[in-house]
C-alpha cells in the first residue's frame, strides 16, 4: 500500500491509498473554496449523562445531487470534485460539513472506489483490503490526535438509512469522548469479569459457536453471528477469533481472510428479500476500543451490520418504545435471521 497525503484548496487533508507503489498523486485541487467554516458545538445532557452534537452549519451539506455532480467521484473533464485526481483506489479527506471538528474531535468521508455505480458488495478482495488497510491506517494517525478518545468506522448505505449520497463511500468519526453504546459494553464487561472471571467478549462468541444456530459464517480468523437478543430485522456481528482490542491489532491472517468473509455477507444481505428486489439498506460499523479507557485490552474488535428493513416493503421504525425508552421490539427471531442469511447462500 502507497499512502499519499495532499491538501485540497481549503486546507482540508486528503489522503490517497494506492495499491500499487509507483502511483504519483500531485493533482491539485482547482476549485476556489472558502476557508471551511463550523459551527459544532458539544452538549452534556445532564439526565441521561451523554453528549450531543450541535452541528447547524450541516444544514447546507450537498443532498442527493445527479451522478455527473458528484463530490466524490473523481475530477475529469473540466469538472472538479473533492477528489482532483482523474482516478483514485481509495481516497479519505476531512468532511467539508462536519459533525464534530476543532477541539470537539474530526469526521472523515472514505471513498471505496473511483466507480460511482459499484457498491462496497462489488468490490474485489483486494479493494476490500484496502479499504481495511486505510481503516486501521485511520485509527492510528487519529489515535495521535489528543482531543480524540475513540474512532468509530461505519458505513450509511441506502436512501431508507438517510445516505445523501451515492458514491459508495464511507465515514470515520474521531470522538472527543467514549460513546455511550462502548461505555455500556465497557460497564457490561467490568461486570461479566467481577461475576465470572472471564472476558465477556470470549464467552459471547464462544456461546454463539456451542449453540450454533445463529452462525452465518465462520473462517479460520473470523466468525459472524446473529447476535442472541438482535434488535435489528438482520443483524450479524462480525468478531475476530483472536480478540483485539482494535484494528491496528488484527494479525495478518484475520487481514487477508476478512474481504472473503465480509463480501459474503454483503452479497448475502442483498439477496435476503428475493431476486429482482432493490439492494438492502444497512448500517456497517466497527466497534473498537477507545484509546484511554481503562481495561481497553479485554475489549473485543467487531463489526456490525444490520438493517432497518424489516420485510420486502417494511423498514423496522424507532418508534415510542425504542425512541422514548430505548427498549427495542425486533418483529423478526434471530434464529430465523440466521437461517434466512444462511439460506440465501445458494441462491
Amino acid at each position: 500500500m502507497k499512502k499519499t497525503v495532499t491538501t485540497l484548496a481549503d486546507g482540508r487533508e486528503l489522503i490517497y491509498y494506492d495499491s500499487a507503489d509507483d502511483v504519483v498523486r500531485d493533482a491539485a485541487d482547482q476549485r476556489p473554496l472558502d476557508a471551511v467554516s463550523t459551527s459544532s458545538e458539544i452538549r452534556h445532557d445532564p439526565l441521561l449523562g451523554d453528549s450531543v452534537a450541535i452541528a447547524s452549519h450541516r444544514q447546507g451539506r450537498t443532498y442527493h445531487p445527479p451522478a455527473d455532480e458528484c463530490p466524490l467521484c473523481p475530477s475529469r473533464e473540466g469538472r472538479h470534485s473533492e477528489i482532483p485526481d482523474t482516478d483514485y483506489d481509495v481516497a479519505v479527506f476531512e468532511n467539508r460539513f462536519p459533525s464534530l471538528a476543532g477541539d470537539s474531535g474530526r469526521c472523515e468521508v472514505v471513498c471505496f472506489t473511483s466507480d460511482h455505480e459499484v457498491s462496497f458488495a462489488g468490490l474485489t478482495d483486494d479493494q476490500a483490503a484496502l479499504v481495511l488497510e486505510a481503516w486501521t491506517d485511520r485509527t492510528a494517525d487519529l489515535a495521535e490526535l489528543p482531543q480524540v478518545a475513540q474512532v468509530f468506522c461505519f458505513e450509511n448505505r441506502g436512501a431508507e438509512i438517510g445516505v445523501t449520497l451515492g458514491h459508495p463511500h464511507g465515514q470515520i468519526y474521531g470522538y472527543p469522548f467514549v460513546t455511550p453504546r462502548t461505555e455500556q459494553m465497557l460497564r457490561s464487561m467490568e461486570t461479566h469479569r467481577a461475576e465470572t472471571g472471564r472476558n465477556l467478549f470470549d464467552d459471547v462468541v464462544a456461546r454463539e459457536l456451542a449453540d450454533g444456530d445463529r452462525i452465518v459464517l465462520e473462517g479460520e480468523h473470523w466468525v459472524a453471528f446473529v447476535p442472541y437478543a438482535a434488535h435489528w430485522p438482520y443483524e450479524v456481528h462480525l468478531h475476530p477469533r483472536r480478540r483485539v482490542p482494535d484494528l491496528r491489532e488484527l494479525d495478518e491472517g484475520a487481514r487477508t481472510e476478512f474481504p472473503q468473509i465480509y463480501l459474503e455477507l454483503l452479497r448475502r444481505f442483498d439477496r435476503i428479500f428475493g431476486p429482482g428486489e432493490p439492494p438492502t439498506p444497512y448500517i456497517s460499523a466497527w466497534h473498537q476500543a477507545p484509546f484511554r479507557a481503562p481495561g481497553r485490552e479485554d475489549f473485543g474488535l467487531h463489526l456490525e451490520l444490520f438493517t432497518i428493513r424489516r420485510t420486502t416493503d417494511k423498514l423496522k421504525f424507532l418508534a415510542g418504545s425504542e425512541s422514548g425508552m430505548g427498549v427495542f421490539i425486533n418483529d423478526v427471531p434471530p434464529e430465523a435471521a440466521a437461517q434466512r442469511l444462511r439460506e440465501v447462500a445458494s441462491e
